[in-house]
């Protein structure tokens, strides 16, 4: 029997609960304490170790740690035929012996499906929101990563004219324009997103479509170029996207509350 899971970048974005909502990553009565990881330990004794928390009558697996060049802080675990396989990203690979055992705790409670520890989940935000880790996993993306995206110029919207418009009609044509795209998946969920890292654009193929409004098109657009403007604030564990001049200078957009309505409305025709 085989059993894997992996904890990618946009998982790790998600780690710390969110009090009040439905959120899996909550403190769980059952669950067992996070321990002081010990400085002689190694990576696999710790990982054996926090097995052992999760399944103390189930016999031990062999533990075997890799770190690999990945992009970004992804992280796998599988266990199979008493072999419990872990690979980690090598940006991870001088972290101190507690952040590894937090990663340990959330990759576990993720292969046996139980609710990750609040205080493992924050240790490890924490240690990837410093400064000196944002900027390594920054370079690694840029390094090592790939930015799949279309032509801009779409069968129905030109990017291009459709950020400069917006640049100079709300940044006084100031804004230098980063890489422009559409997606290569046409996604509901994610109708665009900046990435630093490229410093590119990427909206939704969806949207380059005949139902798809210009106002909607140019309120994603505008919505993705705020994010230049006002990036990701960080702080110890948390992370904010959205901060209040981010979401004042949204509310700004000409036919805000109109936007909303009718890129919900179309998402819901798209359903």
């Amino acid at each position: 029997m085989s059993n894997g899971v992996a904890l990618d970048a946009q998982s790790n974005e998600d780690l710390m609960p969110n009090p009040g909502s439905s959120d899996r990553f909550t403190l769980e009565a059952e669950q067992a304490p996070l321990q002081c990881a010990l400085f002689f330990e190694s990576v696999e004794e710790i990982y054996l170790r926090i097995f052992r928390s999760f399944k103390p009558r189930s016999l031990s697996p062999s533990v075997t740690v890799h770190f690999r060049k990945y992009a970004n802080a992804n992280s796998r675990i599988r266990l199979e035929g008493g072999c419990l396989t872990v690979l980690i990203s090598d940006v991870l690979e001088e972290a101190p012996a507690p952040v590894h055992e937090a990663l340990a705790s959330i990759l576990l409670s993720k292969l046996f499906r139980r609710t990750t520890s609040a205080s493992a989940a924050a240790r490890y935000r924490r240690y990837l929101n410093r400064a000196d880790m944002r900027r390594k996993l920054e370079l690694l993306k840029q390094e090592r990563g790939r930015k799949l995206v279309l032509d801009p110029v779409g069968a129905h919207f030109n990017l291009h004219e459709v950020f400069e418009a917006l640049n100079l009609k709300y940044f006084f044509g100031l804004m230098a324009r980063p890489n422009l795209g559409w997606s290569v998946r046409r996604s509901r969920t994610t109708l665009g997103h900046y990435d630093p890292s490229h410093n590119t654009i990427v909206l939704s193929n969806l949207l380059d479509s005949r139902g798809a409004s210009e106002l909607i098109v140019n309120y994603v657009m505008f919505h993705e170029m705020l994010h230049l403007k006002y990036p990701t604030e960080h702080k110890a564990a948390r992370r904010c996207v959205h901060t209040r001049e981010f979401k004042r200078a949204e509310a700004k957009f000409e036919d805000f509350h109109r936007a909303k309505l009718e890129l919900s409305r179309f998402l819901d025709r798209e359903a």
